[in-house]
């Protein structure tokens, strides 16, 4: 079958035929007959209705084309329509005076006007295929008359197509044999659906042995067929008288304003003007050299903008090209208006928030929220850094970035373009205050500790506060190697090397008098930053005095 919408009642049709044909071959009751009988008359209803549409179209094209002058281009058409309408006319004429002998052979009518022969298959089917071997049955003639419509309604079609611009439709032959017959054959598979299907050709297909009311509703089937297709064309021949006129069905009013963001106090600026379109006006569109999807007559143009040498307003200038492409009114070529249309590309504003720090400190994890609020839900974005790492975090902006220079350009792009560079200094990291701690509290160098002094002496290395409370994770120090001794005078008494942060004094201890003091040398403090890494602090030298007391 032809592609393309059908109507309901069509679609309906349709499928009451082929369930009626599935039941017939499982040879159901009589009643079916019945059922073929008024699936007959609802098609042959409907054949008289579309041959009575077809004929107001047609009247319609001549009218138009007289009112217009008689163009040649669109006499043509009505010609071409006038002989298609002549050509369905007389395949429907012919399938008729077919029907009428199949139903005058078999019995003709009662005195209700009922068909009699409804289920006679002897001489129906002597009628539509023949005697014996000879394929002499009018079906065989009937199979060529419907092909060839087809051929020539195809012809048509293309025509049409091409004096519209359209596509073309294609429409399949009308009688086909069993190998070629979708409903009995499987084209794809190459597989019979009923058996013995495959070797028979047209007339044997669908009239052998078949009910004469089932044959007849065929036919009728075939004249729908037929109807319907002519309609179709008709419709489309219809759009060629005024299709090479700029001739407008639709109108619409449109605005078009100098910008849709106006600041307070400041002036709002637009035209209000007249647009049209039509059906019959099917334009091809480019927009930069490539063709684009038409719809409704409206191409939609679509793109990214990207930046470019902003000026200090943070404005760029830029324009893009089009084309739309319609046939000229004189049916002879094309018309292609040229567009070029201006647009300004702004800057947009890139906000960066510290989730830590107002600075970015050197091997360290700071945490940026980066945002971009011009593009709304369209931000879409990625990051990368010169002189740093970067690590996206777990929503939309946020970003860690571990410098390793003393500056670093963070770039900031949306759905892979580019949108601007930010700059940042690099601070070193603060450093840590080295303090001893004795019983828990840290020891007091001026009043110094009563002799022996302590038992044990823990080391710790501090974090600047402000540097701590921002970056916790990178904060984190341990005094890795010192030296302790038991001085008195300029003598040392007692000397430990220390690798860990505390340190057993109670050698110290017993040996330990008032007047004598506890030195202590620290020789490495590290730091363990945020990729979990361990590095050294460089300190100055740092030397811990503590006095022993009475």
């Amino acid at each position: 079958m032809a592609g393309g919408k059908e109507t309901p009642r069509q679609k309906l049709i349709g499928m009451m035929y082929l369930v009626l044909l599935a039941l017939l071959a499982l040879q159901v009751g009589a009643e079916i007959m019945v059922k073929f009988a008024q699936l007959n008359e609802s098609l042959s209803l409907f054949v008289g209705e579309s041959q009575n549409k077809s004929s107001a179209i047609l009247t319609n094209i001549k009218e138009k084309v007289a009112e217009r002058g008689s163009r040649p281009e669109e006499v043509a058409a009505l010609e071409s329509a006038q002989a298609l309408h002549a050509k369905s006319s007389e395949l429907i004429g012919e399938i008729d005076a077919l029907k009428k002998e199949l139903i005058e052979k078999t019995g003709g009518y009662d005195e209700d006007g009922n068909i009699l022969g409804v289920k006679d298959t002897d001489k129906s089917s002597a009628i539509l295929i023949g005697q014996g071997d000879k394929k002499d049955g009018k079906a065989y003639t009937l199979k060529k008359d419907l092909n060839d419509y087809i051929v020539y309604l195809n012809d048509v079609s293309e025509k049409v197509a091409k004096a519209t611009g359209a596509k073309a439709k294609v429409y399949s032959p009308l009688a086909l044999d069993g190998k070629e017959d979708p409903i009995f054959y499987d084209l794809v598979k190459k597989k019979e659906k009923i058996e013995g299907a495959k070797s028979k050709d047209f007339a044997h297909l669908n009239f052998d042995h078949t009910p004469m009311i089932a044959s007849l509703a065929f036919l009728t089937e075939k004249q729908a067929k037929v109807a319907t297709y002519e309609g179709e064309i008709l419709e489309q021949l219809k759009t060629v008288v005024g299709a090479t006129d700029f001739k407008f069905d639709k109108v619409f009013a449109m605005v078009r304003a100098e910008s849709k963001v106006v600041a307070a106090g400041t002036e709002y600026n637009a035209e209000m003007f007249i647009s049209a379109s039509s059906d019959a006006i099917v334009p091809k569109m480019k927009f930069g050299g490539r063709s684009i999807k038409v719809t409704g007559g409206v191409g939609k143009i679509k793109f990214k903008a990207s930046g470019g040498k902003y000026d200090p307003e943070g404005k760029v200038q830029k324009s893009w090209s089009g084309a739309i492409t319609i046939k000229k009114p004189t049916g002879s070529g094309d018309t292609t208006f040229k567009i070029t249309e201006k647009y300004i590309v702004t800057k947009p504003v890139i906000q960066v928030q510290s989730a830590s720090v107002s600075a970015l400190y050197k091997n360290c994890g700071n945490e940026l929220n980066i945002q971009v609020p011009a593009l709304g839900a369209l931000y879409d974005p990625s990051f990368s850094a010169s002189g740093a790492q970067v690590r996206k975090g777990p929503k939309k902006g946020l970003v860690t970035i571990i410098p390793s220079g003393k500056k670093v350009d963070i770039s900031v792009s949306s759905g892979g373009t580019l949108i601007g560079k930010e700059s940042f200094k690099v601070r070193d990291v603060p450093k840590p205050s080295v303090v001893a701690f004795a019983k828990g509290k840290p020891v007091d160098q001026k009043q110094g500790m009563r002799a022996p002094g302590p038992r044990s002496i823990n080391m710790k290395a501090i974090a600047e506060q402000g540097f701590k409370e921002f970056l916790p994770k990178d904060a984190r120090y341990r005094v890795a190697k010192w030296e302790i001794m038991l001085v008195r005078g300029k003598r040392p008494v007692a000397r430990q090397n220390v690798s860990s942060e505390t340190a057993n004094l109670s050698s110290f201890a017993q040996k330990a008098k008032p007047g004598d003091r506890i030195l202590i040398d620290v020789k490495k403090v590290q730091r363990a930053t945020y990729t979990g890494a361990v590095e050294n602090v460089d300190l100055p030298t740092t030397i811990i005095n503590i006095p022993l007391t009475d």
